[in-house]
């Protein structure tokens, strides 16, 4: 460049710059003045308006959440919401967050409540007679300070209590022939249902079964529901046997068949539609059919009562 040469800003260049330093000083002093976001906006903003954008879940979504949260009282919002997609992304292609999960439970307490007294209060599905009976042991002390095994045999449709016995050994061959006994009496289930015990786990036990061409069904580890029709009927007789004192062997032996003869002809069953269990095992209606006579059951000092119905 020469000397003595000077450079002229064009006046339009000259007037942009000087509206863009304004522009930027009140941008500024803008910013300035704004009060801080308190701790945590940008992760719930982002939160909120993931929540906002999501599309709208269908109605089976809810009522799932509803009815998980009525089967598992206990578990937390993480683990209904696991549990939802464990079963559903693959099969339905949908998810859901614990969010959902927890705004859906606050939302609808009550109608959890109502789901899970009609899971409680739902009546078990109808089974074929014969198709599984239920096998269990349960335990009793007796005033000689001795525990004395009991044996259970329940059958599934009608609820009959087949066998019940107090046993003098816990042993896979006492098992078998009080279950060939039932068999010969009874006829042959098809299935039959214990718990993972060691005498129901055995060679011998198996090996029995699969001669005799029944499927041994037996309950995961931990699980005593599974066999709840049995466990059911334990629950009734213990709620009553515990009030009573048993001096022995022989005295328990005779009460078991006292309760055996309660349980299956004088007591209703409330999930058999008010007829016994020797009712439904023989097919009769109560409620048409008329009985020939019927006569007051009284015993175990008063814990067992009701009218016997002979047909």
């Amino acid at each position: 460049m020469l000397a003595g040469t000077t450079v002229t800003i064009p006046r339009m260049l000259l007037t942009a710059l000087v509206w863009l330093y304004v522009f930027a000083y009140l941008l500024c002093r803008v910013a300035w003045l704004r009060p801080p976001r308190p701790a945590g906006y940008r992760r719930v903003a982002r939160t909120l308006s993931a929540f906002i954008r999501s599309p709208a879940k269908p109605a089976w979504v809810k009522k799932e959440v509803i009815r998980l949260k009525a089967l598992l009282p206990q578990a937390g919002c993480r683990r209904i919401a696991q549990t939802f997609n464990r079963r559903f992304a693959t099969t339905r292609r949908m998810t859901v967050g614990k969010t959902l999960v927890s705004e859906l439970i606050r939302q609808h307490r009550y109608k959890i409540d109502i789901v899970r007294r009609q899971i409680k209060n739902a009546r078990p599905r109808l089974v074929p007679k014969n198709l599984i009976w239920g096998l269990d042991l349960t335990g009793k002390a007796t005033l000689d300070g001795k525990t004395r095994i009991v044996l259970g045999i329940l059958e599934h449709a009608s609820r009959a209590a087949l066998w019940l016995e107090v046993l003098q050994t816990k042993s896979s061959w006492t098992l078998l022939l009080r279950l060939i006994e039932a068999i010969r009496r009874y006829g042959k289930p098809r299935i039959l249902r214990t718990d993972n015990e060691s005498v129901f786990a055995s060679t011998v036990f198996c090996l029995a079964l699969a001669l005799l061409g029944i499927r041994h069904q037996r309950t995961d580890p931990g699980c005593p529901w599974q066999n709840g029709r049995v466990e059911r009927f334990f629950g009734t007789l213990k709620a009553k046997l515990d009030q009573l004192a048993i001096e022995s062997f022989a005295a328990l032996d005779q009460a078991l068949v006292e309760f055996r003869f309660f349980y299956n002809h004088v007591r209703p069953h409330q999930n058999l539609n008010g007829r016994t269990p020797a009712e439904a095992w023989a097919g009769i209606d109560p409620f048409t059919t008329k009985h020939k006579s019927e006569y007051w059951f009284e015993a175990w000092d008063g814990l067992l009562t009701g009218y016997y119905l002979r047909r």
